[in-house]
Order: structure tokens, then C-alpha cells, then sequence
């Protein structure tokens, strides 16, 4: 039967991949999704580009796990020599966009819960979300539909981690900045450059370390990353904008690092979100007991999910390489796939 799910996976991934959907363009995938759960007998329900179905024996006594991924991609680089939304497979690879990122984890979580779904008596309940807006962590995603799914006690998430467990997950906190300073013409002495004084706090981020450390995230890593001043070769600017990307870990929350960030900067300091919060699970959870129990190796990731969007206990896990992701010519081998729903239902088998 487990083959048969593969067989099924990879032509819904090769469905997938033909059908564009970037963030905020997923209509057609999530049509496309709505019709493979109906062709399949199976209740879907969608609120925007969201599709979600709910296991057959669904029990309002018993507690929940939430399967999720997306099914948006971001737009294909100019480095691509193959047609992205052409998933041929050749020596084992099926390639094309979002194959990798995040089409096979999701696939992966399809087949899973297909697999468990009308079995009676399990211990949990199991609800299948795929989800829109995650590359761009969007508002039309996850936190859409969350408070029209069912009471969610844990989820894990499908992201491609050849198949091992982050049990923790760094956040993000995007900061603008602006270094105040006074116009001038740049032939005399006068005006107050704002490059130069937006120097000593860019030096601060560059520099600065927080002292907590955690155990599975390591370090809070904040760095510069754009960088805005001057109209004129000859007009001293008067502002120098600038932005900081902090990787925030579960020593602190995102309000903590703020307050310590504008206590030792003079440049005005906005985030753009407080909403990638940074994540973890404890070691006895029911989830890190039974990958531990199969052998997965446990980490914790340094990029964002939509783990960072999700208020429950979760793990992320799925087949694929994270390596690939976004990079020219994605592909997902389809032994992975064939790992993925192996790996998804071993674990579970040690909970239901």
C-alpha cells in the first residue's frame, strides 16, 4: 500500500510543479488540491488559497496534530536551463519548481494522512493543512484559517530536512532603521553627515552579542543587509536609512531584543513584525520521543517557517534538501519522496 502512496505522491508533486503558484497567485494549486481530495472521496474545506481536510473519525475528546505545508513558491531565478513548471523526472530527479520547496514535503504529509485517515480508534487526531503565503510569510496563510481549524495541541511541519527533526526554530525580526543628520553642501564645512552617523550603530550590530545562548539555536545573529543614503554627489545627506535582519532564538522574545537593541542605538529602530517568533518543543514531547525512537536526528534550524506562525508545540520535517531550495533547476529525488511518507508514518505509528 505504502508504494501505492508513493505512486499517487509524485503525480500530484508532478501536477503541482505544472501549475504555477507563486505567493499570492495560489488559486490554481489550491483548485488543484480541492480535487484531488474530492476525487479521492475525501471532505476538503478552503478559505483563500488554504485547503484543509480533517481524519474520517475525528473525536473532539481526543487531541490534535496538524500535518502542514504550502504549496506557493517564489518566482523561479534567471539561472534556470529547464523549463520550472516541466517536472520531468531524469536519473531519479524530478525537477522543477517548488518540487523541493516545498512540494515534496507536502506531498509527503498528503499521503501520510491519507494513510491514517479512516483508521478508527487512533490516539490523536490528524488534520491536513496546505497553506499559502509562507515564502513571503504572508497573512493569507496559516493564520488565516487557524481559528477555523480544529483545536491544534502540536503540528509538524512539511519542510525539506532529509527527513530529520528541527526541534527548534530561529525567528525573524526585520528592522528599519533611520541615522538622522543635517543637510549640507559637501564643499564646505557644514551639515552633519548621517552615513557617518549611522556608522557606530551599524558597528553596534555588527559587533554586538547577546548573552543567552540556546542549547539547539546557538546565538541571536543580527546583520545589515541594505543600506539607502544621499540624492547628490555634492549634498551632504541628511538621513541614512538602513536595514537589520535579526535571527532571533528561544533565549529571547522578539520584544526583549527590541528593547535591547534601542537602548544601544541612536538611529530610530521599527520592526516590521513582531509575528516570526522564534520556536522550540521540549525533549520529552510525544513527537521528538517518537523520532527519537526511530532514529532522527535532531537540530535546530536557522531559517523560518511557517513553525514561526504556529502557536502550538511543532517540529519540522520532511524529504528534500534545504540546500536546493530557491536554487536554479530545483529538483526532489524521487527516492525521497518514497523517505518522506516512510519517515511521516513511522513516526506517527509510535503515537496513534
Amino acid at each position: 500500500m505504502r508504494e501505492h502512496l508513493t505512486f499517487i505522491g509524485i503525480d500530484l508533486l508532478q501536477q503541482l510543479v505544472a501549475t504555477p503558484s507563486f505567493s499570492k497567485e495560489e488559486d490554481k494549486t489550491a483548485g488543484l488540491l480541492m480535487g484531488f481530495f474530492q476525487h479521492h472521496g475525501m471532505q476538503a474545506h478552503r478559505k483563500g488559497n488554504n485547503v484543509w481536510a480533517i481524519n474520517e473519525h475525528f473525536d473532539l475528546n481526543k487531541p490534535t496534530i496538524l500535518l502542514n505545508s504550502h504549496h506557493d513558491t517564489v518566482k523561479p531565478n534567471p539561472a534556470y536551463t529547464r523549463d520550472p513548471f516541466a517536472p520531468h523526472i531524469v536519473d531519479d530527479k524530478l525537477y522543477g519548481l517548488g518540487s523541493n520547496d516545498a512540494g515534496g514535503p507536502l506531498v509527503s504529509l498528503i499521503m501520510t494522512f491519507f494513510y491514517f485517515s479512516n483508521q478508527p480508534n487512533l490516539k490523536y487526531n490528524l488534520v491536513l493543512a496546505a497553506t499559502a503565503e509562507e515564502e513571503i510569510s504572508g497573512t493569507g496563510g496559516i493564520e488565516l484559517i487557524w481559528n477555523d481549524l480544529p483545536k491544534i495541541d502540536c503540528a509538524i511541519v512539511g519542510e525539506p530536512t532529509l527527513t530529520d527533526i528541527a526541534i527548534a526554530e530561529k525567528g525573524l525580526m526585520v528592522l528599519d532603521c533611520v541615522a538622522k543628520g543635517k543637510a549640507g553642501h559637501a564643499a564646505r564645512e557644514e551639515g552633519v553627515n548621517a552615513i557617518y552617523e549611522s556608522l557606530k550603530d551599524i558597528e553596534w550590530f555588527r559587533n554586538y552579542s547577546f548573552p543567552k545562548i540556546s542549547d539547539t539555536l546557538g546565538k541571536v545573529k543580527m546583520s545589515v543587509t541594505v543600506i539607502h543614503a544621499g540624492q547628490a554627489h555634492n549634498q551632504v545627506p541628511a538621513e541614512c536609512k538602513f536595514t537589520v535582519d535579526v535571527r532571533a532564538t528561544d533565549a529571547y522574545s522578539l520584544e526583549e531584543l527590541l528593547e535591547t537593541i534601542k537602548q544601544n542605538v541612536s538611529c530610530e529602530v521599527t520592526p516590521r513584525s513582531l509575528r516570526l517568533r522564534p520556536s522550540g518543543i521540549a525533549q520529552n514531547h510525544p513527537l521528538v520521543v517518537a523520532g527519537k525512537s526511530i532514529g532522527k536526528k535532531l537540530y535546530g534550524s536557522p531559517t523560518t517557517s511557517d513553525q514561526a506562525l504556529i502557536p502550538v508545540p511543532s517540529i519540522k520535517m520532511g524529504p528534500g534538501d534545504s540546500a536546493r531550495s530557491h536554487s536554479a533547476d530545483e529538483f526532489i529525488y524521487v527516492h525521497e519522496i518514497e523517505a518522506g511518507i516512510e519517515s511521516y508514518i513511522q513516526l506517527l505509528e509510535q503515537i496513534l
